[in-house]
């Protein structure tokens, strides 16, 4: 009697870890019109709670600088930062632009520029229509129904919210006892569960979580900041995702996650999961040293993305300021 039982309770164990691992776009629990996924657990109270919390001025600003030669997807195909000047005070005497005269020029010195770049570089948040499964992205939106020349009609960077929330620090680095993480090093639960305890800071539903793999300090040399850099697996995201129910997600690396792939049939396991199955969108290239060197874990997230029409991603400022 005990062997029927015994193949039936493995055949449903294999049947499960099965559908586990099976992607599909998610479908939002705040409705079929949902366009910002987990950001929609931030409430007027949620706001008003943790910036009562803010216990000093110290703001840490965790943005990286844009400069030409900066890290980007070159591999991709994707350009990279250009900088250059449109007016200086010198050249608008010259070609007098405004049709006001050398003497007006030279009495106002006037300069201009212009920046072209890839939305996905430097500190930017990636917004849901990023990467999806199968032609559809988060809320089952059809790359066939709401794609258009100029950009996506769902889900696009302009639908992002400012994010004012708890913020925690993981100091995976810290924790490891490393100033950065090994090449390729993979994020694993106990990592972050370690990290955790050794910061003796826990986790609440709702969080912004940021990840410390110590890659920051490369991003003045694009080769070595590129180069095998480590991240966070996928269990340990689900981890956050499933167990903690974080709100959003962050870390110091060029795309969150590390490579190779853990999945064979997906090149992106981590994007995929986080943007397309569970609508939790991320921050990348973030700059988080001087809050590991002062120790500050818990803090008020603030940040607000430029409202780009149909992106994919935008540029992000975020600041840190210590609660209490």
């Amino acid at each position: 009697m005990l062997k029927p039982t015994f193949f039936f309770l493995l055949s449903f164990f294999a049947i499960a870890v099965m559908a586990q691992h099976h992607e599909t776009v998610g479908k939002s629990p705040w409705g079929p019109a949902d366009e910002i996924g987990t950001l929609n657990m931030m409430t007027d109270a949620s706001r008003l709670s943790v910036l009562s919390r803010v216990s000093a001025g110290k703001t840490y600003d965790l943005s990286v600088n844009y400069f030409v030669g900066m890290p980007s997807f070159h591999s991709l195909g994707d350009p990279g930062y250009q900088y250059w000047l449109t007016h200086t005070p010198r050249g608008t005497v010259v070609d007098n632009p405004n049709g006001l005269g050398a003497a007006m020029n030279e009495k106002v010195s006037y300069t201009g520029d212009a920046i072209s770049m890839y939305t996905h570089m430097g500190t930017h948040i990636d917004a849901l229509n990023h990467f999806g499964l199968d032609g559809r992205i988060w809320n089952g939106f059809s790359a066939d129904e709401h794609l258009g020349d100029k950009g996506w009609k769902k889900t696009g960077a302009e639908t992002i919210p400012p994010v004012i929330a708890r913020g925690v620090l993981i100091d995976v680095a810290a924790f490891k006892g490393k100033k950065v993480l090994d090449p390729g090093y993979r994020i694993t639960t106990d990592d972050l569960k370690g990290a955790l305890s050794r910061q003796g800071t826990t986790l609440q539903k709702g969080d912004v979580v940021l990840i410390r793999t110590g890659q920051a300090s490369y991003y003045e040399d694009a080769d070595h900041y590129l180069h095998n850099y480590p991240g966070i697996g996928l269990d340990a995201v689900r981890w956050l995702v499933e167990e903690q129910h974080i709100m959003l997600l962050g870390a110091d690396n060029l795309s969150l996650e590390s490579f190779p792939s853990e999945r064979p049939d997906n090149w992106v396991p981590v994007h995929t999961y986080l943007l397309a199955e569970k609508g939790v969108m991320f921050i990348e290239q973030m700059l988080l040293e001087e809050m590991s060197a002062d120790r500050v874990y818990e803090f008020a997230f603030i940040a607000a993305s430029l409202k780009l029409n149909g992106a994919s991603g935008a540029p992000l400022r975020p600041i840190a300021l210590p609660i209490r």
